[in-house]
């Protein structure tokens, strides 16, 4: 999973970066123009407990890859320029963005416009997305119309079923909004899933509040979550300074610093769990003297999915898969007493992976 961090100049997104990746990227001036890219460990107390059990020689948890993109240019109008087109890609190929909006008031840190609007900050850059994928919308529609009868059939066929999907997309677009707001069936997203749409993509508004406002912190995205209803978002308020502090601490110092800051759970855990939330994603996992490890992904998958994640062949040659919940693993002891139990069961290719599932796949290649 991939998930790009943007935000405008100043609102602490490579803060943010930092906090989630432990990393230690240069903050404000020049450092806001560097692309920094870090893997962060999903923490994951089953998995943790499956090694206890199973004492492997390693252990390998979920991951995911958080790229921090610089913000964009500001015209002369204090506008944001277009995004360049590098950046751009980058977006494309990310399965979700996070959107780091400033909210806390520092003046040791101006805003660039000189007053801090939360809601100011989150619509403008929406708006530099819904522009980006009007300009794709436009230019693929007028490719489409130009081709005219040009192509076999099936090509004239099928680009008429894109222009139709795009003609719908237009106008949403061209009012602002999203195009993860609009009904589209399994056909018609399948039909633009090569274009990557920003607009399409989940997204994870992260408030950067100031210290002082922590205690009010859940108060305050919820303000904003109930003016921001569209689709496959999630809002969260944190303070990226304090928590990136935390995160420099041992764990026994990070615990009474929390107690006394009266956080609850880590901002990486927050934003992880919300992050699989908007994705559909789910972990399973895999369990043996050798290791132990997570594996991600998304929900609905069937048992020959789940397979196939772990390695094709085991995909390509299914027979069946053994599956126990990791609850009733762990309580159990050990597969030949959850076997025993009841617990274990024989899975076959159409099985719905749950969340927590320990699966072995009994293959034939």
């Amino acid at each position: 999973m991939q998930v790009c961090i943007v935000g405008l100049a100043a609102s602490g997104k490579t803060t943010v970066f930092n906090t989630l990746t432990r990393g230690h990227a240069e903050t404000g001036g020049f450092g806001g123009m560097t692309v920094n890219t870090g893997v962060v460990k999903v923490p994951d107390e089953r998995l943790t407990r499956l090694t206890e059990l199973f004492k492997p020689k390693r252990e390998v948890p979920a991951d995911v890859t958080y790229v921090d993109l610089p913000a964009p240019p500001s015209a002369t109008d204090g506008r944001p320029a277009d995004i360049p087109a590098d950046q751009l890609a980058r977006l494309r190929n990310a399965d979700a963005l996070l959107h780091v909006v400033r909210a806390f008031e520092d003046p040791a840190v101006a805003h660039p416009d000189g007053t801090v609007d939360a809601w100011r900050d989150l619509e403008r850059l929406d708006l530099e997305f819904v522009l980006a994928d009007l300009g794709v919308v436009e230019k693929r529609l007028e490719r489409l119309e130009g081709s005219g009868r040009h192509g076999t059939q099936s090509e004239r066929e099928q680009n008429e079923r894109e222009r139709v999907v795009l003609e719908r997309i237009r106008p949403a677009l061209t009012a602002g909004t999203p195009i993860r707001d609009l009904d589209l069936d399994t056909d018609e997203s399948r039909i633009i899933r090569g274009f990557r749409f920003l607009t399409e993509k989940p997204v994870l508004l992260v408030l950067n509040v100031g210290e002082g406002q922590i205690p009010e912190a859940s108060s305050v995205a919820a303000a904003v979550s109930d003016r921001y209803p569209h689709r496959h978002s999630r809002v969260v308020a944190l303070s990226a300074r304090i928590e990136m502090e935390i995160g420099e601490l041992d764990d026994a110092e990070a615990e009474v610093f929390r107690e006394d800051m009266g956080l609850t759970d880590p901002s990486l855990e927050r934003v992880i769990r919300l992050s699989y939330e908007l994705l559909g994603l789910l972990s399973f996992f895999t369990a043996g003297p050798d290791e132990t490890r997570a594996w991600t992904i998304p929900e609905g998958s069937n048992a020959v999915d789940a397979a196939g994640a772990i390695h094709s062949d085991l995909a390509r040659g299914f027979i069946r898969a053994e599956v126990v919940l990791v609850e009733d693993l762990l309580t159990l002891g050990s597969m030949a007493e959850a076997r025993r139990n009841g617990k274990l069961r024989s899975e076959g290719k159409t099985y719905r992976v749950r969340d927590g599932d320990v699966i072995e796949v009994l293959f034939n290649v």
